[in-house]
Formats: C-alpha cells, structure tokens, sequence
C-alpha cells in the first residue's frame, strides 16, 4: 500500500479497524443467511458445531461449474462487505481483531448476485473460521471434539447480492450529509472522451507500475448518486444479467444502538445503471425492507423482507421489481433456499427453528419440521432422489438428540417422515453435495464419519488408521472424488489434505502441513487455491521446517512442485533465484467481498491465466510483495504491479483491469489486453474514488462494468457506469487467434490427456462474443506411473514407489468374497479420479481379479448399532456384527443375550440390518458373539448395561442415633436396580462422597450434634437426590404417641403434612411442659394408624453428670406421661376437630455395654436393676400385642394402639422413612416396595415374637421444624 493514499487520509486505518471489527462480527453470526450462486466463495474451516456445511442449493441439478471457488463452508463467506472509507489489504493480511458487532443475524451480511454468467469466474480458495466455543482454533485441546464440516457449492439463494458498508461510525454518529458532487441524476466525474478529454498514460508510482504502456482507446462512462442516502450504512446491488437491463439497490441505516435496521430504500435502474428510481412508494413509504431475494431459476421473480422490528411481511415481484405484492407472514425469516429447478418452491427458516415451504413464490407457507438446526436442510438432487419436492434436514428430538430426516416439503407429518441414517448424528453435521451425503455419529471417544454415495446406506469413512483427526472438513466433491481437509492430533496450524475414491470412502494422503491464515474476524482460512479452467491443478501453501512456501500440482495433488520465479523484475533487471533455495510464494486469500479480487484470480474462460500478489525469495512473506501473473497455467511468471492491485477479467478474460485495493482513493483504472505485458491508464473520475466493489460483465450481451464507491464518508453511494464496448473495434474472427498447448514444464499431458486452447492474440482488440470456445481439442494420452496415486492403506517411499503402511494388511480380504467368487486385489496403485489416459502402466498398476480363497473367520467385532454400552429397559436394541476375514457366506453366526436367549444364523448377511433384542431386566448382561466355519472360529463379548431411570429415591436413617455407635444407613430406589446403580453419600461436612454399588452404608457419628446424610443415586441419565438430618446424642429417652381415631380420617400420608402435623404435637407438648424447645424432638410415622415418637434429648450443659440428666429426662417424662394420660395433649386439626394426644410407651435409650455391628437405633436401657421389670413389661407387651393383631385383623381402631418399628436384624435390613408426596408405607424393604397393610402385618408380627423390650429400636424421621 502506497504511503500517498496514508498522508492524504490519516484516518483510514482506524476507521478501517473499526469497519473490520464490526463487519468480522457480523459475518461470525450470519450462519443462518443466504447464499449466492455466483460469488467467490473461500473454504472456510469452522470449529463449532461438527458442522458440515454443504451447498446450499439442494442439488446437482443446478447447473453451473463445479470448482473449488463454488464451494463454501459457511454462508457468511458469501459476503460482499466493504468499508465506506476503508478497504481490506491490511485486514487480508493480518485481520486479527476482537469484534463487537450487532446483535441481529440481519446485520450480519447481504450477498451480491451478479448474473448467470458469472460461473467460473470466480476466485477459488479454501478458507476456514474457527468459533470459540470447543472449538478455539488457536488453543485446541487435543481431547476436543473432531468436527467434520464440508464446503458446498453457492447455491443457497440469498441476498443475491454484497452488501457496501459504511464506516461504522456513520452508524453511530447518525450522519446525514450531501454528496459531494451532486444530486439524483447529474452526472458526477466524466470519464475517457467526457470531461477529460485525453488519456492519462503519465507513469506515476503512486499509480503503481504496469510492464508497459500505450495509447488507450475511449471509454463511455456516467456517475450517479443515490440522493438523500448518506446516512445509510449498508448497500445491496443486484444485477441479474441474462440481458437484463435491471439494476436493484438496496441501502439500509443500520442502527447499532438497538440492533436493527430503521431506513431503507430501494432503486431500481432500468438502463444498466445510467439512472435510477426510487421505489419505497411502491413497496410502501412506511415499509423498512431487510433483505433481497432474487430467484436463481427465474432472475425476473424477487423477493424482499421487511425489517421484523416493524413487521414481517414478504413483497412478491414477478417482473424484476417494476411492482410488488405484499403479504403478511406470521413468522421471522431468517434463511431462504431456493429450489434449483422449480421456480416457484422455495423453503424459509424461521427465527424459532421453524422450516416452511411455499410452492407459490412466498404467497402462502405451510409449516414443514420444527427444531430444524439452521442451514442444515436442502432440496432434493435431481437423478437421486425420486422426489422433486424431497426435503433433507437435520432435526432435534425432544429428548436433545439429532436425526437426519426426510421428507416432502407440503406431506411432512410424522408418518411421512424417513430417517435415511438409523440412530442420531451430531449437530450441525449433515451435508447433501452433488452425489454425497455426509454425517457425524456422537461418540464419547474418537469421532466416526459416514458418508452415503448415490443415496446408498451410509458406510463409515476410512482415514490412515492413525490420523487420529482432531478437525476434519470437507472441501469439494467436485469429479466424483471428495476433496477433504484433516487436522490430525499433533498438528496444530496445519491440515493435512486427502483425496478419497469414487465412492468418498477410502481416502489417501495428498499433501501434509498446508497453512492456514487468520482472515477478518478471526475466520481460519486454508490456502489452498484451485486453479479455474484447468482440471486438476492446485496451488498450496505448505509448512515445512518452520518456513512456508508455495507448492503447485497438475494431477491432483500426485506430484507437487515449488514455482520458478521471474526471471526479471518490473524494470528489467535480473532476479537470480535459483530452486529449492528460492522461488515465487503467492498469497492465497480471495476477498470476503466477491466484487474485490482478493490476492488471487483465474478465470474459467480464460485458461492458463493467474493473477496473484505474492513475493520472491527463501518463503512466504506479506511484505515487499509485488503483482505477478503467468500466462502459462504456473510455468512462467511475470510481475506486472510494484503494488497490490484487485484484477479483473473483462470480455470472458480476454482483457484485465485492475484497480488498486481500496483503502487508498483513486481515479485510475488499468487495462490490458495482451495477458499483462502492456497495460493502459485510465481516468474513470475527476475526484479520487474510494472502490467499494466492481460489477464486471453482468449482462451476456454488453459490454459494461460498474464501479461502486463513494468519494468520503459523508457522501452519497456513487455508481459510475462504464461501457468499454468502444474498446473492441471488431468481433474476433479465426486470424485473430491462436493455439496454447497445456503443459506441466514441456510435459503435454495433462491428467492423462493433451489439451489444446484457443486464446486470442495479445494486443488484438477485437471482442471473444459468446460462441467463443476455449477448448480446441483433447488427446488422451498413454498411461505413466504420475498418472497413479498411491491406494488405501499405502505410502509412497522415497523410491517414489507406494508400499503398505506398517498398520495395513495387504492380504485382507472383504468379508463378501466367497468362495467361488473373484475379488480385485490391489496393487499398491490406484488412478487419479478424472485422470482420462489409456493403455501404458495401467494394466501394471490395476487391481487384479484374484479368486476368493476359503478362509477362517478373523476380526470378529460386536458393537451395538448406536455404538452405545447402554440401553434403557423396554427398548429394542441392535447389535452389529462385524468380521474382518473369512467366508460370510458360508461362516455361521451365533449371538447370546446374556439373559439366557440366543440366535443363530447361516452366514453374515442376515445380520446386515442388525440383530434386535429387548431385555426385560435391568442389569449389565455378557453378550457373545461366535463366528464360526469349517477352517475355525473366532468370538467376541460385549457387556451392555441395560438401565431403567429411577423414578424416586427414599434414604432410610435413624432420627435419633448414639454417639460412637454404628448405625446402617439405607437407600430404597423405584423401579429396584441390580448392578446398575451408583450411589454418591455425603456424610456430615466431608468435602468427598463414598461411593458404592449397594444401596446401604454402615457409618459411626463421632459427635453429638445434629448431623445431614445427602445420598445421590445415579442411574442412566438420571440423579435423584434425597437428605435427612440425624441427631447423635449419647443417651435420649422416647415416648411413643398415638391419637385419636378423627387424625386418621385427614391423614393425607404425605411427608409435608407429617411434618406440619409434628411441629404442632410439639407445640402441645409445650403447653403443658417448662423444657427447652430444641431439646424436644416429634417425628409422625408414614402410614394410618397415625403414631408418632417423642424423643427428649439431654442439655448440652456440660456441668452435669450424665446421671443428673437422665434423672432430668426420667423427671420430664414422668411429667409429659402425666399430661398424657389425663388427656391435656391436644390440638386442633381444623374448626371443630380436636385430636387427643395418647401415650403408648416409655423407652431409655443409651449405648450397650456389649454392642452388637448390625443394631441401627439407640437402644433401651439394660441393666440389672431393671431386669424385674422388664421382664414384666416384655409378658405385658406380648399380651397386649396378640390384643391389637387379633383387633387389627377385624379392621378395628383403638386411640391407644401403639404402632412401633424395629429393625430386622437378620439377613434382609428394614428402615422406615420418608422422601417424598405418594410416600404410605410404614416400612419399605431394599427389595421392593410392599403395601400399608402388609408391613402393619409384618409389624405387629414382629412385636408378637419378640416383644418390645430392652432391644426396642427406632428409625423414624425428624421433623424440620426442630430448631436446635
């Protein structure tokens, strides 16, 4: 960039900083927006969201050329987006800034539609963009999820057209001025043969300098300002071409405050943009429009939304604007996508990941798939699929996972719908290109890639066994092949670049190490170019020894080569640069503006011509660059520019203009018509012009580019047309051309063939006109060993032969080869796809047809169909079985469940659809496969965890336990697991849980206190939790409750009533009693009968011996029994129901003197002095309990009935507790969940043979209310 254009305009480079964060940012959210079908698009290399990318108009049966430049990654590298003040030189080069950007996808950015012949005219680079989330491209953990994404063609209608920014700061500022030089229709700045009246060829290096110089003919030029739109930062420009005289403009104010648009207006020209016409009173002067959408298949039909701040509605135009319909909607549009063959389908992705169709150009919608992943659908393939209306599209269930779904666009409802891949793929992973369709299955380990070719089932794709790829993207599926991109796991900022077989199956090495550099916005580009018009050859920029330098390929990537540099420099002198120790490295950017060239520019039409900026010397570097172009499809190079100019081919590429890049002002244009030996100045204005962006060769039929610019920051949008038809004296006859030989360094053939153009002669000014043919003729040629690449699972050594890797097994034979039948086996070699030679090396190097021998079973693998080791209960599940070697014909399979049912069958192609089974117990079963023939057998096992969700978690533990005692704390799940649940127990204040397998713990409590127990069971996907406090005392005395027979008939059984109801017995014990409140603790049993348990726990008073306190206890107690018994307890439920509170026993409990491990409860105090009277109260309770079972089986109720639990000390444990509403057993068993009255049976039963005596235990729950 030349130091001039600096002084003049200091400001540029904030300004320009400002314009790149705000525009980086935008193009970062513009996932979800429109494609075009002819803007240059890089390959763009994405980290987030495994996303393979495809192309966006649905199918193959749109035609067009097939190169890399028509295959894009990601919609934001559709844009066209350029600074009012600034250009991109700088921001192509380093482009590292933090963006801060609006919030709203509209802003993110419009695409430019330039017409049906702007096909293969397009720059091609691959190009990558890397996202923060899991996928930051600059520290990628090696752990990180591959994602798998692939460029696509730029087919995905769109805002056909880029969009022109302003700075930013006109945004912010609201700036609102005139146009420098004038209004509406009066013309700006003349051109050639207006006001200037004479060429300018006066040499200037501010101009840069060209190789030579001349006279140059006339040019007919006009400028025009779009009045009264200063202030609007955003410009949209579409030009349908086709010999349409139709020019739309779309200028927007965006305001970045609130993150929308608030002005817009639409032009339209009707004179290939001579003068334009304001349309907002035909669309409506209120209407703030979004968008422009012009039909792929019918350039005459548009489409433009309005802002959905204001409203949402859709204008309908069938006659390229001239009137529009509108219609309300009642959704947001986001994304448009055209079908490639019916004009009037088109499908719209809402706001709310909603996908529509109309069938009616955008008249009535009906609702297709919800959850749809943005840009992930497509149309149907013509030739593929039966269907013209058949939608593609990746979908979200409920339960979070992802399917690729099919159906028809107006016929979607679930019955309708197919699933072509059988289990979930990862978000934002499908592709449908051409005849490829690409997912990527979730798995927890390394990631797996299927691609289904022809719309056959989808087959896994098979990498060098140890790429182990850490990024892998797919770049093209141009020829028959799929060109793709791997990062492998010790690499960095470097891809490694593979070529796959006709199916996109088998991939093999094609280079290692191509660099990648940062764009706009952080975006990661990979630079790798291919050259337009010549089939098979590439260019690259490699990494080696920490140096880059540029490679190039005719054959696909088979052989690379460094390129030769110029022999002279721009003034003649000499350049000694002598390879390897030197040659010429290209920079390999394309502009994320299609109307600026970027670093690189070839022509489908024009053959063997490559104009790039690149620098001479060891490697590649971006400074002291210059403008280099060859003639020779790489053979040669020339430089023509000390300076970086945007090159354009005019007249299908039989004459170049060039500019220079934006960021400095200019009123120079370049031409040249001999391939850039010569070039001619001209003055395009009289005042310096900041070049938004060229429109070139629009039209079919005219002659005519138009410059797209403004003169300061505060003018109007300036649009200079130029018709160089004046140039051309004559159309072109046969005298005025002459043949070009492709080459690679002498060597004529070429992909397997000799090809021969016709060009025309350098310096004849005579016009190509349409029926101009560029291949003159082909020969195929014979077949030599560059003409072969290496096969799967081979390397080429340094003899340049290809041998097998240490990991592949030559002798590996398909599972499918039977005996009898014949295989290919291969020789080490496989044809370069699309390579066309005959005859030569090929027999040498095709496979052989070998006969199939008999062969023991070998590689015998079992996975389940979704790769998972787990699987819910109820559900089927398909297991896949997988030989490696060995007849499958004639090879027996046997599968065990592991829940004692097996299958068998004949031979291996039963089992190709999967073996289904559904288990009907949780547990982990062995599942074994054996793989057996009359030569061996082979077998395998598997062990699959079959898991049901728990529904609900009860954790079992004493209300009251003794300090220094082992007590068994339990945890009751439902449904009951085996072998398949995890339990996680938090005890006390431990920063760590114990983990177990068993639902039960033995745990002491070493303090007095009150203590939490929190167990968490982890079962499937589910973690259910439960808590329960614990009071640890060394001694306590209880008193059982029970109530009056009314409590039962409000009993609702739930633990939030059992605690309210326990908060108010403690409140009317209180009543009757002078004892600390924190000191008294109620705990109300699940279940009817109501009971309840009093326990009194001792004063924390240290002073007092432990025999004063029990005497204190022993002295309360008699107290609360006393009120008891004369009926003072009581409370009332509600208005008019007052329940009695009875007593029913007495118990002391304190630690025993000899303890038993499995006692679970404080027990009764068990001294001697008390031995009398416990055996009179044991025959007591004996009695009384056969009273209350006789009584109990007759349905009876007594206020006095006492209902007390134990623990089971014997082989099965019995807790009672608590966890949640539902809750009605009085006791629940590890076992299964028993009913009320089963467990009172068992209950009483228990008191029968042991009565309730010096072992009495208690396991009841502590209500919360207790403060203590």
């Amino acid at each position: 960039m030349g130091t001039g254009g600096a002084d003049v305009r200091p400001g540029l480079h904030l300004s320009f900083g400002i314009w790149v964060m705000i525009a980086a940012h935008c193009l970062h959210h513009a996932k979800a927006e429109i494609s075009c079908a002819s803007c240059p698009l890089p390959v763009q290399l994405h980290r987030e969201e495994l996303p393979l990318v495809a192309r966006g108009g649905g199918g193959g049966a749109t035609p067009g050329p097939s190169p890399l430049h028509q295959i894009r990654l990601e919609l934001l590298t559709q844009t066209a987006v350029t600074d009012r003040i600034t250009g991109l030189d700088e921001a192509r080069k380093h482009a590292r800034f933090s963006t801060d950007v609006p919030r709203s996808p509209e802003d993110a950015t419009l695409d430019f539609g330039v017409g049906a012949e702007e096909d293969a005219a397009l720059p091609r680079r691959s190009r990558a963009s890397d996202q923060t989330f899991g996928g930051d491209f600059n520290e990628d953990p090696p752990e990180r999820r591959a994602s798998f994404i692939a460029l696509r063609r730029a087919r995905r209608s769109g805002p056909e057209v880029p969009e022109y920014r302003k700075s930013s700061r006109d945004a912010r500022d609201g700036l609102s001025v005139d146009s420098f030089e004038g209004r509406g229709g009066n013309s700006g700045p003349k051109l050639d043969g207006q006001r200037s009246g004479r060429a300018e060829v006066k040499y200037s290096r501010d101009e840069g300098r060209g190789t030579g110089r001349q006279d140059e003919p006339k040019l007919a030029s006009s400028t025009y300002a779009l009045t009264g739109d200063s202030a609007h930062n955003h410009a949209v420009v579409y030009w349908s071409g086709k010999n349409s005289s139709v020019i739309l403009i779309l200028t927007k104010l965006y305001d970045f405050h609130i993150g929308s648009v608030t002005e817009s207006t639409l032009w339209r020209s009707t004179d290939y943009g001579s003068t334009y016409e304001r349309m907002n009173d035909k669309v409506g002067s209120k209407t703030v429009l979004s968008y422009l959408y012009i039909c792929p298949t019918n350039k005459r039909k548009i489409m433009v939304l309005t802002d959905p701040e204001f409203e949402s509605s859709v204008l309908v135009s069938s006659d390229e604007g001239a009137s529009f319909q509108k219609y309300r909607l009642s959704f947001y549009i986001l994304s448009l996508l055209f079908h490639p063959t019916q004009e009037d389908w088109a499908l719209a992705y809402s706001h709310d990941q909603k996908l529509y169709s109309s069938m009616d150009f955008g008249r009535k919608w009906q609702l297709v798939h919800e959850h749809v992943t943005p840009s992930r659908f497509y149309w149907s393939v013509s030739g593929l699929d039966k269907e013209l209306d058949l939608v593609h599209m990746e979908a979200h269930t409920p339960d979070g996972n992802v399917q690729y779904v099919t159906c028809r666009a107006q016929m979607c409802t679930e019955s309708n719908r197919n699933y072509p891949f059988p289990g979930y793929v990862d978000i934002s992973s499908l592709v449908v290109q051409d005849d490829y369709m690409f997912i990527q299955v979730p798995t927890s380990g390394r990631a797996k890639y299927y691609v289904s070719y022809k719309r056959d089932p989808f087959l896994q794709i098979k990498l060098p066994k140890y790429s182990l790829p850490k990024d892998l993207h797919i770049v093209s599926t141009d020829e028959k092949q799929v060109f793709a991109a791997v990062q492998e796991w010790n690499q960095n900022d470097t891809y490694n670049l593979y070529l796959s077989d006709t199916r996109g199956i088998y991939f093999t090495l094609a280079m290692e190490n191509v660099k990648t550099t940062r764009g706009i916005g952080g975006n990661q580009m990979l630079d790798l170019y291919e050259v337009a018009g010549v089939t098979g050859m590439l260019i690259a920029n490699r990494r080696h020894d920490s140096q880059v330098k540029t490679y190039i390929t005719y054959n696909k990537g088979r052989e690379w080569r460094l390129l030769q540099a110029p022999s002279t420099d721009i003034d003649g002198n000499d350049i000694h640069c002598i390879l390897p120790f030197c040659s010429l490295h290209l920079q390999l950017q394309t502009s994320e503006n299609p109307y600026l060239s970027g670093t690189i520019s070839t022509k489908g039409s024009a053959p063997g011509i490559i104009v790039a900026t690149g620098n001479i010397g060891a490697e590649l570097s971006y400074n002291n660059v210059g403008m280099f172009i060859s003639s020779d499809a790489g053979n040669s190079w020339r430089q023509i520019f000390e300076e970086e100019h945007n090159v354009w081919f005019l007249d299908k590429g039989g004459a170049l203009v060039a500019v220079k890049q934006p960021s400095v002002p200019t009123r120079h244009l370049w031409i040249s018509f001999d391939e850039g030996r010569q070039w001619t100045r001209h003055s395009f204005s009289m005042v310096p012009l900041f070049v938004d962006g060229v429109l070139v060769e629009a039209g079919a039929e005219n002659q005519i580019m138009t410059f797209f610019g403004h003169f300061s920051h505060r003018s109007e949008w300036q649009l200079i047309k130029i018709d160089y038809k004046s140039v051309f004296s004559r159309r072109c006859t046969e005298e005025d051309y002459q043949t070009w030989h492709l080459n690679n360094q002498g060597e004529p053939c070429v992909m397997g063939q000799k090809q021969i153009y016709m060009k025309r002669r350098p310096g004849n000014y005579c016009m190509l006109g349409r029926d101009y043919s560029r291949v003159l003729s082909t020969e195929s040629c014979i077949c030599k060993a560059h003409d072969f690449e290496c096969d799967y699972g081979y390397e080429r050594r340094g003899d340049g032969n290809c041998r097998p890797a240490f990991w592949f097994n030559p002798y590996t034979l398909s599972k499918s080869c039977s005996q009898g039948q014949n295989y290919f086996n291969s020789t080490g070699y496989r044809k370069v796809v699309s390579n066309n030679c005959t005859k030569g090396v090929k027999e040498m190097y095709t496979p052989r047809r070998q006969q199939c021998p008999s062969r023991a079973p070998r590689g015998l693998s079992l996975t389940t169909k979704d790769d998972k080791l787990t699987a819910h209960l109820g559900t089927n599940v398909s297991f896949k079985v997988h030989l490696d070697e060995g007849d499958s014909m004639r090879t027996n399979i046997q599968l065990d469940f592991g829940d004692g049912t097996a299958v068998s069958y004949s031979n291996l192609s039963w089992t190709e659809e999967g073996i289904r089974h559904m288990y009907k117990a949780a547990g982990i079963f062995r599942v074994t496969a054996l793989a057996e023939n009359s030569l061996g057998f082979d077998t395998t096992t598997l062990y699959l965890h079959v898991t049901c969700p728990v529904e609900h978690v009860q954790l079992l533990a004493p209300y009251v336990a003794i300090r220094h005692q082992e007590v068994n704390i339990t945890a009751v799940v439902w449904p009951g697991h085996s072998r398949t649940v995890t339990y996680f127990w938090w005890l006390d204040n431990n920063t760590e849980p114990v983990i177990t397998l068993e639902g039960s713990i033995s745990y002491t409590f070493l303090t007095e206190g009150m203590h939490t127990v929190t167990v968490q069971v982890s079962s499937s996907n589910a973690i259910l939790q439960d808590t329960r406090t614990v009071a640890v005392q060394e001694f306590f005395k209880s008193l059982l409750l029970s109530f009056s027979p009314n409590l039962d008939e409000f009993n609702p059984d739930v633990p939030e009533w059992r605690l309210d109801v326990g908060c108010v017995i403690k409140k009317s014990v209180l009543q009757v009693l002078d004892f600390p409140e924190e000191q008294l603790l109620v705990a109300v049993f699940p279940g009817v009968p109501t009971a309840a348990e009093l326990f009194l726990l001792p004063n924390r008073n240290q002073s007092l011996s432990k025999k004063n306190h029990e005497e204190e206890l022993e002295r309360v107690s008699k107290i609360i029994v006393s009120a008891l018994n004369q009926n003072l307890v009581e409370f009332e439920l509600k208005p008019g129901i007052r329940v009695i509170v009875y007593f029913t026993q007495l118990t002391l409990a304190r630690p025993k003197r000899v303890l038993s491990t499995n006692l679970t409860a404080p027990l009764v105090d068990s001294s001697p002095r008390h031995s009398s009277s416990a055996m009179l109260m044991l025959l007591s309770v004996v009695l009384l309990g056969l009273a209350v079972f006789l009584i109990y089986k007759f349905k009876r109720k007594i206020p006095w009935i006492n209902i007390y639990a134990e623990v089971n000390q014997e082989k099965e444990q019995e807790m009672i507790g608590s966890a949640g509403q539902g809750d009605s057993t009085p006791k629940i068993t590890l076992s299964e969940f028993t009913t009320s009255k089963e467990l009172m049976e068992k209950e009483l039963d228990a008191r029968i043979k042991r009565g309730v005596g010096n072992s009495c235990e208690n396991t009841r729950e502590i209500p919360n209310c207790t403060s203590v």
